[in-house]
């Protein structure tokens, strides 16, 4: 089954619960919560004081993509705010490996994004242990940019790696995926697709998000 993870970034954020109260309802799989710290991307959104604000309006799972530098300070603090998924990036920490480790010893699930340029093969020994991968198909910091075709070929990268030695794992896929591409990307391997932008355009969820089931 297709996971579809809208992005709260594009949210409006006077009404964030019951937007997502909204993205449940409307048969959203996982709510995708954007944390950028201004240093590792060009932007500052918002901490775990607001994820746990929003825990209450949903039962669906919350992935929350840590684009901070040093996450692994972040870790506990998230988990506690209603993480059920945490994922950092492979160029924000030192120690990805210990990371992983530490993630998933308050019993979540732990994966690992990479940017537009940074190779598959880097996160290769990685993967056996991994719940997830979360390919960024845009550079990471805004919304509503347009997805790098070349994504699609590490998609499949990853896939390979997960058929070899990991068939359980997530590919998740995040930035520029809409109505027109989404079938693309899921043929290419994923399974969670991340939307941000189609998802919230209009202020149309519900319509959005079957349209976005329809490109399947």
């Amino acid at each position: 089954m297709i996971k579809i993870a809208p992005s709260v970034l594009s949210a409006d954020f006077s009404k964030l619960g019951s937007q997502i109260e909204t993205l449940e309802a409307s048969g959203a799989d996982i709510i995708h919560l954007d944390v950028m710290d201004g240093k590792f991307v060009p932007n500052i959104t918002f901490g775990a004081p607001i994820v746990k604000s929003v825990r209450n309006f949903t039962k669906l799972p919350f992935d929350v993509h840590l684009m901070i530098e040093d996450p692994s300070r972040y870790v506990e603090d998230f988990v506690k705010a209603g993480a059920d998924i945490i994922t950092i990036h492979y160029e924000a920490d030192r120690h990805v490996d210990r990371t992983i480790n530490y993630i998933k010893s308050f019993g979540v699930k732990a994966a690992v994004a990479l940017n537009p340029g940074t190779p598959v093969s880097n996160i290769k020994n990685l993967i056996p242990s991994l719940d997830m991968v979360l390919i960024m198909s845009v550079n990471p910091g805004f919304g509503g940019q347009k997805y790098i075709e070349y994504s699609s070929s590490k998609i499949k990268e990853v896939k390979d790696l997960s058929l070899n030695c990991n068939k359980e794992l997530l590919i998740e896929v995040d930035g520029g995926i809409d109505v027109h591409n989404i079938n693309q990307v899921v043929s290419c391997g994923a399974n969670v697709i991340v939307a941000g932008s189609a998802v919230f355009k209009n202020n149309n969820i519900k319509q959005n998000i079957s349209e976005l089931r329809r490109g399947l």
